[in-house]
């Protein structure tokens, strides 16, 4: 169906649902495309310079870190937003690494979603998929992730409640170019950090090479 997106105009999604409520949100029907934004409407990199802002500020009501803690998190970028990192090398075309992660995420329990969208990011927004409410409209999500489409190779594969799978062509292959990059998917989704490789440092390692990226939001 990925092969065939010209013809049909199909985006193929593998959509999964919450670990106890399968059903959730695909078959219940919990998607809200009518209250969802274009990404037409967005910016790129200033939602990103925004969200890094937002979460690596200090929030009166929130004590789980102090802002030492949290200076120690983004280091060595701390506060300063580091801007958008320089496209990645390709590594072969997108459609063979969204072909290879299709095969490692698909099982029996995700559906086959057929989007009437222009592009992968672009049916995110089309579903209603509501994910990261909590944090961001999915227009804007979406207009993030047409900016890696484009810098990375990345193409969406997989969707679930609140979590997102994307392949990508052109990972960072250099420490500096994994920090920049760890810096956009820390203001993308912040849990990924957070409640994953604790330090940008750490979660850099991780991106080194990598061709697939997941993100979730608690």
């Amino acid at each position: 169906m990925r092969s065939r997106h010209r013809e049909t105009g199909l985006w193929p999604l593998l959509l999964s649902g919450l670990s106890a409520e399968e059903s959730r949100p695909w078959a219940d029907g919990e998607v809200y495309p009518a209250s969802t934004s274009s990404p037409d409407q967005h910016d790129a990199a200033e939602l990103l310079a925004r969200w890094w802002d937002a979460s690596t500020g200090t929030d009166d009501d929130d004590d789980m870190l102090s802002s030492v803690d949290r200076v120690a998190v983004t280091a060595p970028f701390r506060r300063t937003w580091p801007g958008l990192a320089e496209p990645g090398d390709s590594a072969g075309p997108a459609a063979h690494f969204a072909d290879r992660y299709a095969e490692f995420l698909g099982d029996s329990s995700v559906r086959l979603g057929l989007v009437a969208a222009p592009r992968g990011a672009d049916a995110l927004a089309v579903t209603g998929w509501s994910g990261p409410a909590n944090y961001h409209d999915t227009g804007e999500i979406a207009a993030v992730v047409r900016s890696w489409e484009e810098r990375f190779g990345a193409r969406v594969v997989g969707v679930g409640f609140d979590t997102l799978h994307l392949s990508v062509a052109a990972p960072p292959a250099t420490p500096r170019h994994a920090l920049r990059v760890a810096a956009e998917h820390f203001a993308f989704c912040p849990d990924n950090v957070w409640q994953g490789a604790g330090t940008l440092t750490a979660y850099a390692e991780q991106l080194l090479g990598l061709n697939c990226w997941s993100f979730w939001w608690d």
